[in-house]
């Protein structure tokens, strides 16, 4: 199946609460992750997070489903195909 290289846009809102949670799922898809940069913004109480992924839009779906059931947590993806 092809793959595609991507980037994922995460908003974590209560990043306190809801780190522990986000970390497990992006350490279950760890293999599709390419590389990952969060930025807490402390005075708003919420982390943005960049990931670039590489992987099926299988995995990739996976991946930002878990992500955007969990309460609090939104997430928007752009994929392009790796020939491209």
């Amino acid at each position: 199946m092809e793959t595609r290289i991507g980037v994922i846009g995460i908003v974590v809102k209560e990043r306190r609460k809801m780190a522990p949670k986000v970390n497990e799922i992006l350490s279950m898809h760890a293999d599709i992750i390419v590389g990952r940069m969060g930025i807490p913004y402390r005075e708003k109480n919420l982390s943005v997070i960049a990931l670039i992924v590489d992987g099926t839009t299988d995995a990739v779906g996976a991946l930002t489903g878990k992500l955007g059931a969990l309460p609090g947590v939104t997430v928007k993806s752009a994929l392009t195909r790796r020939d491209a």
